[in-house]
């Protein structure tokens, strides 16, 4: 089964991957065989896991959650459901006059 998947890395920062095998892919990051991202951030614990039907699934489910800002993923790894709706909303600072 493919999966989604959140780790936390050591320095306290997420990283989003999707694999077929999650344990196998666990094993590369905090061997250094992983992204380069967590290969200097090791070791990584898996924090959050989201199963898939297809690889293209998983593949596209992590693209739209590495876009997502660490508040969001935090409400996903936290079961706070309801707040990602909330969560999607962009805060836009009022641009500057031109002068």
């Amino acid at each position: 089964m493919p999966y989604m998947y959140i780790v936390e890395c050591s320095d306290g920062s997420f990283y989003v991957g999707s694999t077929w095998d999650i344990d196998r892919r666990l094993w590369q990051h905090n061997a250094g065989e992983g992204a380069a991202y967590t290969r200097r951030r090791r070791p990584v614990t898996l924090v959050y896991l989201e199963e898939s039907p297809r690889i293209d699934d998983a593949y596209a489910r992590e693209k739209q959650v590495q876009g997502w800002s660490r508040a969001k993923r935090l409400a996903l790894i936290e079961g706070r459901t309801a707040e990602l709706g909330p969560l999607s909303v962009r805060r836009h600072r009022p641009s500057k006059p031109k002068r």
